[in-house]
This record gives C-alpha cells, sequence and structure tokens, in this order.
C-alpha cells in the first residue's frame, strides 16, 4: 500500500470550494485503505488552529489507515539545507518541514494545496537536488487533483 504524507493544507482542502472534491476524493482513497495517509506531530500542531469541521474530519479518519510520524533533528537540518541553498526564502523554513519529513520517512508522495511553496516545478527540482545530494531518495510531490488525474 502507498504511503502518502499529507501536508496540512490538504485537511483544509477538505472544506475549501476550490478544493474540496479532488480532496474528499483522496480521502475517500484513505478510508477505503488504498493508501496511508502519513502526517506529522507537525501536522496536529497546525490543525489545532484549524475549524472545528476540519479538527473533526482528521479525528474520524480510520486509524488503521494513518501513520503519525515525528519531527526530528535530521528532518530540521534537511529542511535548513533548503532554505540554505536558496530552494525558498528564509521565511519558508516551515514550508520545507513536511518536505524533509516525507523524504526521512520515504513517503511514496507529498501531497499538498501549497503551490507557492511546495507543488511547484522549480522548487520540486531544488528539494530534489539537496535531496539526492544529501544521500536521500527523490521525492514525488503531487496535488490531490494530479494524484487523481492519473488513476487506474
Amino acid at each position: 500500500m502507498q504511503r502518502f504524507y499529507f501536508d496540512t493544507s490538504v485537511f483544509g482542502g477538505a472544506f475549501d470550494k476550490e478544493f474540496e472534491e479532488a480532496t474528499l476524493q483522496l480521502f475517500e482513497r484513505v478510508k477505503l485503505g488504498k493508501v496511508i495517509c502519513m502526517f506529522s506531530d507537525l501536522t496536529e500542531t497546525e490543525l489545532l488552529s484549524a475549524p472545528e469541521n476540519v479538527k473533526k474530519h482528521f479525528k474520524n479518519l480510520p486509524k488503521k489507515y494513518i501513520e503519525k510520524v515525528i519531527v526530528t533533528d535530521e528532518i530540521l537540518i534537511l529542511a535548513s539545507k533548503y532554505v540554505a541553498e536558496h530552494v525558498v526564502g528564509k521565511t519558508s523554513l516551515d514550508d520545507c518541514i513536511p518536505i524533509a519529513t516525507a523524504t526521512i520517512y520515504k513517503a511514496d508522495i507529498l501531497v499538498s494545496w501549497n503551490f507557492k511553496h511546495i507543488v511547484n516545478v522549480y522548487r520540486i527540482r531544488g528539494y530534489n537536488s539537496i535531496n539526492i545530494r544529501s544521500n536521500y531518495h527523490s521525492l514525488e510531490i503531487r496535488s490531490p487533483k494530479e494524484i487523481l488525474e492519473y488513476e487506474d
């Protein structure tokens, strides 16, 4: 079963008119056991300030198809490399942590609705260049819509 790391934006996307349809279809794949939803302790912290409907949706995901991972020092070091090598600006370190987390925990795909700092072809090339030079694997980064477009 594939393991997708869900950036916090995906949880909010379930209740955003623009992103709702694709997001709910992706979460349906989780509920059916077709994919594991990975998230981190950082995601849980960020969701504390989310609207109640987003929190409830997160809490109702089937426990057997979710995987919680912990943000470690190794992850923070890798995320800092993305900033140090100007993949994103200094103020975007928080956007780099999910990428480093998905990389370290070997997620099959990182899923996000953040097109400025995450799901962006130029940024993805930068992240993966650093990953490879740092002896990590290259990471697939996609929006929920892209994942659903290429389903069998």
